[in-house]
This record gives C-alpha cells, sequence and structure tokens, in this order.
C-alpha cells in the first residue's frame, strides 16, 4: 500500500510540474502559482501545497522539467555525434528545431525566463543563471574540442563563439515570436553555419 502511495505522489507531482512548464512557456514563471494550478489540474490549492509549500519551489521544479526537456531534444540527440564541430553544429541545430516547434508554445524558454528574470535576484534566478552557465561551459567545451581537431582555425576564442551561437538562436526566437517571421529558422541555421566557418547553409 505505501509503494501505490508513493507512486501516485510522484505522479501528482509529475504532473503538476508538466501542467506547470506548459503555463510557464506562454505566460512565464510568474504566471506559475498555486491557485492557477489548483484550478486548471481541479485539485485543492492544499493538494498542490502538499508537493510544494511555496511558489518559489514550484518554479525551481519547473527550471528542473525544462532542463531535461531541454537534454531530451537537444542534448540527447546531439551525442550521437563526434565531440567538436559536428557536435556543436548539431546541438544548435536541434536548439532551433525546439523554439520552432510545439514543445514550447512561447518560443525559446531559456530566452523567455531570462529576460523574465534577470532583474529579479533571487533563488529562482540563480538557478536559471546556474542553467544557462553550465550549457555555455558545454558549449565551450566543444569548441575547444574542434579547435584541438583542426576543425577551427588555432586561437579561436571559444567563449566568442559560444557568445555568438547563443545570440542566433535568442535572434531566430524574437523574430519567431514578435515577427511571426517563418524564416528565421532557416536564417539562424546560415548564421550557426557561418559562425563556424561552413558557409550558409
Amino acid at each position: 500500500m505505501a509503494r501505490r502511495t508513493a507512486a501516485a505522489a510522484r505522479d501528482t507531482r509529475a504532473r503538476i510540474v508538466h501542467r506547470a512548464l506548459r503555463i510557464a512557456s506562454t505566460d512565464g514563471l510568474e504566471g506559475v502559482t498555486i491557485g492557477r494550478l489548483a484550478d486548471s489540474l481541479e485539485m485543492s490549492k492544499s493538494g498542490v501545497l502538499n508537493h510544494f509549500r511555496t511558489k518559489e519551489l514550484l518554479q525551481l521544479a519547473v527550471l528542473e522539467a525544462a532542463s531535461e526537456d531541454f537534454r531530451r531534444a537537444v542534448w540527447d540527440p546531439a551525442r550521437e555525434e563526434k565531440p567538436g564541430l559536428k557536435r556543436l553544429l548539431a546541438i544548435e541545430d536541434k536548439w532551433i528545431e525546439l523554439i520552432s516547434g510545439d514543445a514550447w508554445p512561447n518560443g525559446c524558454f531559456w530566452t523567455a525566463a531570462a529576460t523574465e528574470l534577470d532583474g529579479r535576484p533571487g533563488p529562482v534566478r540563480d538557478a536559471l543563471a546556474e542553467a544557462l552557465d553550465r550549457f555555455d561551459q558545454a558549449m565551450t567545451r566543444q569548441v575547444g574540442h574542434a579547435v584541438e581537431a583542426g576543425e577551427l582555425p588555432q586561437g579561436t576564442d571559444p567563449e566568442q563563439v559560444v557568445f555568438e551561437l547563443r545570440g542566433v538562436v535568442m535572434a531566430a526566437n524574437q523574430q519567431l515570436q514578435l515577427n511571426g517571421d517563418r524564416k528565421a529558422p532557416r536564417r539562424a541555421h546560415a548564421a550557426v553555419r557561418r559562425i563556424l566557418g561552413l558557409g550558409a547553409a
């Protein structure tokens, strides 16, 4: 009985986080509230609070769920590619596909969350900054592999390359969300290849 109860609690928690992520993807993390989730899931507020004592803990769980989504959609497929240029290209292509699809209704979750939280100190902002920093570090390592393999020129500044690659995705996301520009993904793919010395797609 205890096992079934624990499994049911995990399932309920996962259902809450999944719905919260969908809300955050359209209305931002501040749109995720205990009351709104309770109404959306036809639960009591106390039922939601049993799993997340505060809104802050709920938002932190949403960030973890977004990281897991990103891992499955971007990192896992890219790991099949050789470290270096091929993996960098796969990561960027999959990220552009992700922001162009339906998984995150309001475009790139990270771009939207960073814009929402960059001026709001606190644990949620810190967790977001740490997640993005881990991503940048992983990308920087891939640029380093590409330089070591002779795929990028000696003297290439990995941090500059990563900065530019992130900027491409942010620009594509803005064009898609603000202007409905369906050419933005194609332009982003071309920009990524230019930055990586591969010419336009």
